[in-house]
């Protein structure tokens, strides 16, 4: 199971940081990833990393500005989000894939595990 938290109320530039925790102990074998999902469009990857958090994926709407970290040892997975944009508004969902690999971790129906999502809201 996944738990994210740490959504809010932000104005234009400022920052916020979400949070995923993992129950479970075998957490450090799955892929995991951040995607949005904003009204009336479809859910979007936002960033990913491997298993082991040596390898990490960008979309290009969020490279430079956003980072991606996972702890294993906390089973905790999280995304620092700076410099946000009102376009950057969106429900964020964490989630786990058990096999995943650079092309195919952007993809939604690859990850095996879901979090509830925790609302994003940049203000102009």
């Amino acid at each position: 199971q996944l738990q994210a938290s740490g959504g809010g109320l932000v104005q234009a530039g400022g920052s916020l940081r979400l949070s995923c925790a993992a129950s479970g102990r075998t957490f450090s074998t799955y892929a995991t990833g951040w995607f949005r999902q904003a009204p009336g469009k479809e859910r979007e990857s936002v960033a990913a990393t491997s298993a082991s958090g040596g390898s990490t994926y960008y979309a290009d709407s969020v490279k430079d500005r956003f980072t991606i970290s996972r702890d294993n040892a906390k089973n905790t997975v999280s995304l620092q989000m700076n410099s946000l944009r009102p376009e950057d508004t969106a429900v964020y969902y964490c989630a786990a894939a058990w096999s995943a690999n650079s092309r195919t971790v952007v993809r939604v129906s690859v990850y095996d595990y879901w979090g509830q999502g925790t609302l994003v809201t940049v203000s102009s």
